[in-house]
């Protein structure tokens, strides 16, 4: 009983308590953590009195909500009431706790769920790695030599080890399915301003996603079902109503076109991450192909975008303290203050038409399918890799596949390719805005069949 939905059913009928659950997590959490580094807080008071709470309002006869008593774990850049958000920055720990949690924690409260802590990530989210140099790195439950993802790193190796069964994350250009990639579970980006970002440290304003880990789509689902909504904390949230793709799981999906992305998307993979989406295009019987152009600029645009906005929101800071900055992060951010502001319009502008492209092209095809890294997780520390025969950086170049679709806000499900006794790839499930349903869909599908899973480590 590991996945969030099943232990949810277990309290509500009272087979096992909240309490039970939550000492449970936390005892895992001290086995395991010292090794893994996931976790920067973990506030197990707090969590044993809301499972307690839980628990009483099981004993009267009331539903606690569809996560009773479930475990949960956020990236250290949602506010948590009563800790200091970090963002993963040395800075922020002198800044005095929150007074209240982000929309998404609370949502998640509402429902039943037990906040057990914070978990790492890459300083300000700007990584692929999680290697922050001031909190450590978050290593990988497959290889403890190897990194976890960036920058929710944390929050995919927790989930991955079964510390716990739900994270949240964020996505700027691959934050969320990077990770979800390496560490072998699925990983949801949804649609820009799907899910309200109230109460999260941003990043890059205009490419920040709320999103969250699983190790089954139905978990995933059941999440997102109870985090969509209108926030008027949040200005970005859209207003449009929620759309449960719960009860859409596991139905017929032989009206959906599905097609698998080339050129850009089939060049600078290793071998074994094209295997990897080709046996997801089998499973699904796919051998159709799109072209997306332009891909690659709209890698570099994004690039332009994300470091002139997260510098801008840095400024002060890096004005007043530079020394105080992961080096990386320092250097990113000083760089993205110096992009001259017509670069930085001229990127928004090709964004507009590389939106239109892919309206275009959804309206005729469903769902694209791509490899979500280029390259299985590589080593802590490692600073190059060859792909197509050439030397490139590792940290900058593991986004290759995630960066065009963040820059234009799409949702997608990277999901975990079953590989027995190889490290975890995964492939991403891309659909039009606000078709998250059908993402989930065919996710459900390809679970059903075995070719996706996202076993405990």
């Amino acid at each position: 009983m590991n996945d969030a939905v099943s232990i949810a059913a277990a309290v509500r009928e009272g087979k096992i308590s909240a309490v039970e659950v939550t000492q449970a997590a936390l005892a895992k959490i001290a086995a395991r953590d010292r090794e893994l580094n996931c976790f920067t807080a973990i506030i197990a008071e707090a969590a044993l009195a809301d499972a307690s709470r839980i628990d009483g309002e099981v004993a009267q006869g009331n539903d606690p909500g569809v996560l009773a008593g479930v475990p949960f774990a956020a990236k250290n850049l949602y506010n948590i009431a009563g800790l200091t958000t970090l963002a993963g920055a040395k800075i922020n720990a002198e800044n005095p706790p929150a007074k209240e949690d982000a929309t998404a924690v609370a949502r998640l409260k509402q429902a039943g769920a037990v906040l057990v802590g914070a978990v790492n990530m890459d300083e300000y989210a700007y990584g692929f790695v999680t290697e922050n140099s001031h909190y450590g790195a978050t290593h990988n439950p497959h290889d403890l030599q190897r990194v976890a993802g960036g920058s929710s790193g944390g929050s995919a190796a927790a989930v991955a080890a079964d510390l716990v069964p739900l994270t949240l994350g964020s996505d700027t250009n691959g934050s969320i399915r990077v990770p979800a990639a390496f560490c072998g579970i699925f990983g949801l980006k949804p649609t820009y301003g799907r899910l309200s970002q109230a109460g999260v440290a941003l990043f890059s304003t205009s490419l920040d996603h709320v999103g969250h880990f699983a190790r089954s789509v139905r978990d995933i689902a059941t999440v997102f079902d109870i985090l969509q909504g209108a926030d008027d904390r949040d200005p970005v949230c859209t207003k449009r109503p929620p759309q449960l793709c719960l009860p859409q799981l596991n139905q017929d999906i032989s009206g959906i076109k599905i097609a698998i992305a080339d050129e850009y998307f089939a060049r600078g993979a290793a071998p074994e991450a094209l295997a990897a989406l080709e046996q997801v295009a089998k499973a699904l019987d796919v051998n159709e192909y799109v072209t997306i152009p332009e891909s690659a600029r709209a890698r570099a645009a994004a690039f332009v975008i994300t470091a002139s906005e997260g510098a801008n929101l840095h400024l002060d800071k890096l004005r007043s303290r530079p020394e105080d900055f992961d080096i990386a992060t320092r250097d990113r951010f000083l760089a993205g203050a110096l992009i001259p502001n017509q670069w930085y319009l001229q990127a928004q502008r090709f964004r507009r038409w590389y939106r239109d492209r892919l309206r275009e092209i959804f309206k005729n095809v469903d769902i694209i399918l791509a490899p979500t890294t280029p390259i299985a997780a590589p080593l802590i520390g490692q600073q190059t890799m060859i792909l197509d025969g050439e030397e490139l950086l590792v940290r900058p170049h593991l986004g290759l596949f995630t960066q065009p679709l963040s820059f234009i806000g799409l949702p997608v499900l990277s999901v975990p390719i079953v590989r027995p006794n190889s490290l975890p790839l995964g492939v991403q499930l891309i659909a039009a805005p606000y078709n998250e349903a059908l993402i989930l869909k065919v996710a459900s599908v390809l679970e059903a069949k075995g070719v996706v899973s996202a076993p405990v480590v």
